[in-house]
Order: C-alpha cells, then sequence, then structure tokens
C-alpha cells in the first residue's frame, strides 16, 4: 500500500515515515523543514487553494495519515485563526480530496477533545467538551473530515517519543531536564495514556490495513499522571526520581486550560484490530534504547539547516 503522511517532520510524521514497512511504501509531505531523508519527501503547503487535490494527483497515494496540525496549546490560544486553518479547515479540505478518489485516510485528533471532568473512563460514545482553541479546532476537524469522508477513521491520540527538535514530547521534556540535572515539574493532578510513537504508528498502518473507519481512542493501555509518567522516565535512564517535583497544573502558570482526567478507553480499538494495545512501560523501554542507539541523533540529522 502506497502510504502519504503529512505532517512529515512532526514528531508522529517523522517517526511514522522513518520506520520499515514490509509491504508499504512510505511518502511523507513536509514544508520543507527535512533533507535528505530516507524516505520520498514532497514539499508542500496544506494551506494553500486547492493544495490537498493537486498532493493527491500528483502522488496518487493509496492512503493517506494526516498528522499535520497545530499542536502547540499555547499557540493555539495565541491565534486561533491560525490553529483553526490548520486544524479543522485544511482536514475537511483534505477529506473530500480522498472521498472523491476514494483513498483510504486516518485523521490524527487528539485526546484533549474531552474536558476532563468525567469521573471514569471515557469512551467513543461520551460527547466531547473541548477546554480550549486547540481542542476545539481539533474536534470541528473530526467533525468536518467525517462530515466530507464517513469511510474515513479519526484516531483521537497521545504520544510521546523523539521528535526532530528534541522537544516536542512529553518524555523529551523530562528526559532535558534530568539529564542535565535539572528538576521538572510532574503534573500529579492530570492523568492520561500516553502511547510510544513507534507502537503508535504500527497501531495506524493496521487501521488502515483493517479498513476501519468512524472514531477510535488510539492511546496506550494503561492510564498514570504526568508526575508518575516522568518518575518511570527518570527510573528508566537512571537518573535521581527527586528531580521530579509533584505539582497541580493549577499552579503551572499555563495559559491554555488543562483537562485533568484523560483516561481513554481502548476496547473498540483493542477489539476492532484483534490485538493488545502496548502498555506505557514497554515504550519507556523503546524510547530508552532508541537513546542507546543514537536514534535522536539519526533523526535531526534531516532537518533542513
Amino acid at each position: 500500500m502506497k502510504i502519504l503522511v503529512t505532517g512529515a517532520s512532526g514528531l508522529l510524521g517523522l517517526n511514522l515515515c522513518l520506520k520499515k514497512w514490509d509491504s508499504h511504501s512510505i511518502l511523507g509531505v513536509d514544508r520543507g523543514k527535512l533533507r535528505g531523508t530516507p524516505f520520498e519527501l514532497i514539499q508542500a503547503e496544506l494551506t494553500a487553494p486547492e493544495a490537498a487535490s493537486r498532493l493527491i494527483e500528483l502522488a496518487r497515494p493509496e492512503a493517506i495519515i494526516h498528522t499535520a496540525a497545530l499542536a502547540n496549546l499555547e499557540a493555539c490560544e495565541a491565534n486561533p485563526e491560525a490553529a483553526r486553518l490548520l486544524n479543522a479547515e485544511v482536514p475537511g479540505m483534505l477529506a473530500e480530496a480522498c472521498a472523491k478518489h476514494s483513498i483510504r485516510l486516518i485523521h490524527i485528533s487528539t485526546d484533549a477533545v474531552f474536558d476532563g471532568t468525567k469521573d471514569g473512563i471515557y469512551t467513543e460514545e461520551d460527547l466531547p467538551s473541548p477546554p480550549g482553541v486547540y481542542s476545539a479546532t481539533k474536534l470541528q476537524g473530526e467533525k468536518n473530515v467525517l462530515a466530507a469522508h464517513p469511510a474515513a477513521a479519526i484516531a483521537r491520540v497521545n504520544f510521546f517519543g523523539w521528535s526532530l527538535s528534541g522537544t516536542r514530547s512529553l518524555s523529551e521534556f523530562f528526559f532535558n531536564k534530568l539529564s542535565t540535572g535539572q528538576p521538572a515539574n510532574g503534573f500529579t493532578d492530570v492523568y492520561f495514556c500516553p502511547l510510544f510513537v513507534g507502537d503508535l504508528a504500527d497501531v495506524l498502518v493496521r487501521m488502515l490495513e483493517k479498513g476501519l473507519s468512524g472514531v477510535y481512542h488510539t492511546v496506550g493501555a494503561e492510564a498514570l499522571s504526568k508526575y508518575e509518567f516522568g518518575r518511570r522516565i527518570a527510573i528508566q535512564f537512571g537518573y535521581d526520581t527527586r528531580l521530579v517535583i509533584p505539582k497541580s497544573v493549577e499552579e503551572s502558570g499555563l495559559i491554555a486550560k488543562r483537562s485533568h482526567n484523560l483516561r481513554l478507553s481502548i476496547h473498540k480499538l483493542s477489539t476492532d484490530l484483534g490485538l493488545a494495545i502496548p502498555v506505557v512501560s514497554t515504550g519507556i523501554e523503546q524510547f530508552y534504547t532508541q537513546a542507546q542507539q543514537s536514534y535522536p541523533q539519526k533523526m535531526r540529522s534531516y532537518a533542513q539547516s
């Protein structure tokens, strides 16, 4: 299967493109941040008029995984119009073009569409209630995609791993602080279900192979606080766990509101794929192994200077 991945320089996009696939070819779409990649690359600005149609005509993919987005919560609050364009309008235009050419589509959304006030685990049947600009525009993107292409799949995600800049994931935040002996705040009152980005890439491709459609919670099989996540990073790398400082998100000074409870059920995903979704501990082990194998340095060698 020929799979086109938008946002190829992003955390998910780049890791997905760099994986080796036996029966699939990967084509990345980027805005000029990458060079010398081991995968084929197309430069394109997805916000340009008719960009989606031109991209499909040029690449002729059998499937698309749309990862491109404005994912910085503070940036979305500061520039809601840019967030609306990238997170809501572009996905709808891409979905319309995919539907026209009968191309499979997975649109990457976020667990943050929920406000986190539920006492329990969110399922796909729960009504979203986005707490901020980022989550509201991502939810609108979901609606636009399914309205234009009902056969598309929506993957609500939360993931971690190594990125092009080395600063895009929570795991990198803890690693960067702890590896230099600096304290790192970990929120004790924010619970989430992180999935290692390599595992997420495998799951997404499996979803394409199975032809899944509709909304899926595509997160890890274990819920924990961000404080506990930081402690596990410290333990895996042999750093002092006392450097992970317990703190409430309400004391963080962050502009964009964060949800306290993002425990999501993966029953639907696991059942429809017929496989067990990995837990966070195995993902942290892979994150560590990649560091030992100089994967982050290799990744950054593809950055356009």
